[in-house]
């Protein structure tokens, strides 16, 4: 073959294959742009498939107007859950927990369920669906039950307070009645011891006088029988009167029971005083949230109750601490005796019942007394409870009436028997001490009658020492 012919059958050759690569490149880069294309095209339905759960084509072009402004750097998913977020908090309050959006709002709904259960005792509400009637209708309705008991309740404070005003102008003029009614039954019996004494000197006379004598004394002696029996009907007259004063105050107080049951009248002795700061068990000291401006002072006691329940009926605390040390707004106490099963706490209350800050408590003291415990009554008991009473900033009064505050009553008096013309021949005073006695007994008796009659609180010697934080000391000297 020429040389001509081989050279342009070599380049023909290498044309072919070049053409022949050239064309498997371009199949093979064709085929993989093919196979990527369909990848491509595969993800890309998926991803609108996902799109579609999330938001179909309608509700993707109107975002903006189901989930409002989109916030800064959060996809608009992000965006309607921060909203839940907040929907969710405005219903139960607080912080919604780090779970899905189905939980956060079955939790609502459970919250919603409960308030419109709540609701339901004071409100009257149809539906027992709790979405119906919606929260903010709930509270609405609420308030306007609430404003109606309130006016409701001023009501009936106003009428409480005109029968009670009628209740005290009741008792005013029956104490005042009854003082005058007293002072005239004095005065008659006063008139009958004096004419006996005139019976008894005519008697005298009778009997050393002539006939004559002796008709115009009885003569004035059926006069002088005369003017008692008058006396004695104006006395009969009187204890009616009385009688009917003590009517008419029944009836005040069964007409104000009608409206309201009696206050508890020993609601004044529960209230605490002061409040515990800080403890300190080691130096078994305290420290109160009151000070000299609220008029504390050195060796004044309290009894300490805890903080979560109220006053016993008794007055018995867990603990007594006495005040040693007063600053101007807090003091501090030592213990005086304490539980171990019951230690002092932070948040505990304290009371003394005589001590006040605002005011003057006023006290009555009547009966017997064994200050010490030691089964023997005591002759100046009273005077050293009222020594007690005076040195914490309390007031004794000699009378009971309607600016008395708390009674201290003791052991009823006994009555001395009545004695014989020889015991009174062996004792020429027997006589007056078994009067002065007797005395005592219906004195005793006048003063627990009128306490109930006033509603005034009544103390036993024992549960006294218990509300003033002073029971554990009565037994040490100087105590009184």
């Amino acid at each position: 073959m020429p040389p001509a012919k081989r050279q342009q059958s070599s380049a023909m050759l290498y044309t072919l294959i070049i053409f022949v690569g050239l064309f498997i490149a371009a199949t093979t880069i064709a085929v993989i742009y093919y196979v990527k294309a369909e990848e491509y095209r595969t993800t890309a339905a998926n991803l609108d498939n996902k799109i579609n759960d999330l938001a179909d084509s309608r509700e993707q072009q109107a975002l903006g107007t189901i989930v409002g402004t989109r916030q800064s750097g959060k996809s608009w998913l992000a965006t309607m859950t921060d909203y839940l977020d907040q929907a969710v908090s405005a219903v139960v309050g607080g912080v919604p927990e780090p779970t899905s959006a189905e939980v956060k709002v079955k939790n609502a709904g459970t919250a919603a369920g409960n308030a419109l259960k709540t609701a339901q005792q004071y409100i009257q509400i149809t539906s027992t669906d709790p979405n119906a009637p919606g929260l903010v209708r709930i509270i609405q309705a609420l308030k306007t039950a609430m404003d109606n008991a309130t006016s409701e309740g001023a009501g009936l404070k106003q009428q409480l307070q005109d029968l009670q005003q009628r209740f005290d102008d009741a008792m005013t003029t029956s104490f005042a009645k009854e003082q005058v009614l007293m002072a005239e039954k004095d005065n008659l019996q006063q008139q009958v011891n004096e004419t006996m004494q005139d019976y008894n000197g005519l008697k005298v006379l009778m009997q050393q006088t002539a006939d004559q004598q002796v008709q115009t004394l009885m003569a004035q002696l059926d006069e002088e029988r005369a003017n008692l029996k008058a006396a004695n009907q104006e006395l009969l007259k009187t204890k009616a009167e009385l009688e009917t004063a003590e009517n008419m105050v029944n009836r005040a107080q069964e007409e104000l029971a009608k409206v309201k049951p009696p206050p508890d009248r020993e609601v004044a002795a529960f209230k605490p005083d002061g409040e515990i700061l800080l403890v300190n068990d080691s130096a078994k000291t305290v420290h109160l949230n009151i000070g000299s401006d609220n008029r504390v002072y050195q060796g004044l006691t309290f009894s300490v109750y805890d903080r979560n329940a109220p006053i016993p009926k008794d007055g018995k605390g867990k603990a007594e601490i006495e005040v040693f040390d007063v600053a101007k707004n807090f003091s501090a106490a030592r213990v005086l005796r304490s539980e171990i099963k019951r230690p002092i706490l932070q948040g505990d209350f304290v009371a003394n019942l005589i001590w006040d800050s605002d005011k003057t408590n006023v006290f009555i003291i009547a009966g017997d007394f064994d200050i010490n415990g030691d089964g023997t009554l005591d002759a100046d008991a009273a005077d050293r409870i009222k020594g007690l009473i005076e040195k914490w900033g309390g007031k004794v009064a000699e009378t009971i009436s309607v600016d008395t505050h708390y009674l201290v009553l003791g052991n009823q008096p006994q009555v001395l028997k009545k004695p014989t013309l020889e015991d009174q021949e062996l004792d020429p005073k027997a006589m007056e001490k078994y009067e002065a006695s007797l005395q005592r007994l219906n004195q005793y008796k006048e003063v627990q009658g009128r306490a109930q009659a006033l509603w005034i609180p009544v103390f036993n010697y024992e549960r006294f020492l218990y509300f003033i934080g002073y029971k554990g000391q009565i037994s040490k000297a100087g105590a009184f």
